[in-house]
């Protein structure tokens, strides 16, 4: 037996989540066991416990997208020397990440290199992958664009502000307070633009006079509808999330008389019909981490134990950066 926090039914975190002692599950066809040793947590478990994500489990469930662990078995048709290594990946619900036992498939399970330790690989999948799948794939970043970040010091728009500066562009970030625009200063972003100073579409437009090549968006509703007004001729507005909890009705009409483009990126899609491209990608991460040129904004460590109140954190907008959970 192991504990896993399960949902059985929908709603918020806080509510929901519950901390069980279960039968540890058995890998499939495919498919290797890990003892988890960090998660970390993501917006997208709090849609998972709300059922609002676009990936919707029947409960029972643990959710828990992003974890690191050591594989202890394997099921069939798996390459033996997976065994006892220490992987990172999306783990396959039910079985998520927040418990002491998940599963994931054997193809998508990353080899993390010996000088990234357990905190720090649990960061460096789901948000890291986003980050670079929507701004290298969609929206063909290179170096001298203008990239504007909204929520940039949340997890993944903190990853995407260093992913950004290490393809060599000049990072605008967005944020709602005094105190995330320390934080993202520091994570190198070279304009910050804060929320409460005035209007965003004044402040970007004076940073960025020629208007922004890139928006890289996960707030929707009126972060999105300002990104049209600062968008740059031919510019890229890539769509990755509804954190406002308001999606935008595009306005076509603008989108033609302007010239920009209007990307989504829901990176898991990648798993199924570009699978290489995750490969790349997250071969890529590695070897930015290992260089230096990103480093996960980690700014609280919980136990397994803290689960509920860390996602809590997470749904009301009280968090910057990754909160990590180790088991």
């Amino acid at each position: 037996m192991s504990r896993a926090w399960r949902v059985r039914q929908y709603g918020e975190p806080a509510s929901v989540l519950r901390l069980e002692d279960t039968t540890e599950p058995t890998p499939g066809h495919g498919q290797v066991r890990l003892r988890v040793a960090a998660t970390s947590c993501n917006f997208a478990d709090v849609l998972l416990c709300r059922g609002e994500y676009q990936q919707k489990p029947v409960p029972p469930f643990t959710p828990g997208l992003e974890v690191c662990g050591w594989v202890d078995d394997i099921g069939g048709g798996v390459d033996p020397r997976l065994l006892a290594s220490r992987i990172v990946g999306q783990p396959i619900l039910p079985h998520g990440g927040f418990a002491e036992v998940a599963l994931m498939n054997a193809d998508e399970a990353y080899v993390v290199p010996r000088n990234i330790d357990d905190t720090t690989a649990a960061t460096l999948h789901l948000t890291y992958l986003t980050a670079w799948l929507g701004l290298h794939r969609r929206a063909a970043i290179k170096a001298g664009d203008t990239v504007v970040v909204t929520a940039a010091a949340g997890g993944v728009g903190s990853a995407a502000v260093q992913v950004a500066r290490a393809a060599g562009a000049t990072v605008i970030a967005i944020v709602s307070d005094e105190g995330k625009a320390v934080t993202v200063s520091g994570l190198g972003a070279d304009v910050v633009v804060v929320r409460s100073r005035g209007d965003v579409i004044e402040q970007v437009k004076a940073a960025a006079p020629d208007g922004a090549d890139i928006v890289f968006d996960s707030v929707g509703g009126q972060a999105y509808e300002q990104a049209t007004k600062y968008i740059a001729f031919e510019g890229r507005i890539v769509v990755i999330g509804f954190a406002s909890g308001y999606i935008p009705r595009p306005h076509l009409n603008h989108a033609f008389v302007k010239n920009y483009t209007i990307a989504g990126l829901h990176w898991s899609l990648y798993r199924t019909h570009r699978p290489d491209l995750v490969h790349i990608a997250q071969a890529a991460i590695f070897e930015m981490a290992a260089a230096g040129l990103i480093d996960p904004l980690i700014t609280a460590r919980a136990g397994l134990d803290d689960v509920p109140d860390a996602l809590e954190e997470l749904a009301h907008g009280r968090t910057q950066g990754k909160t990590v959970i180790t088991v």
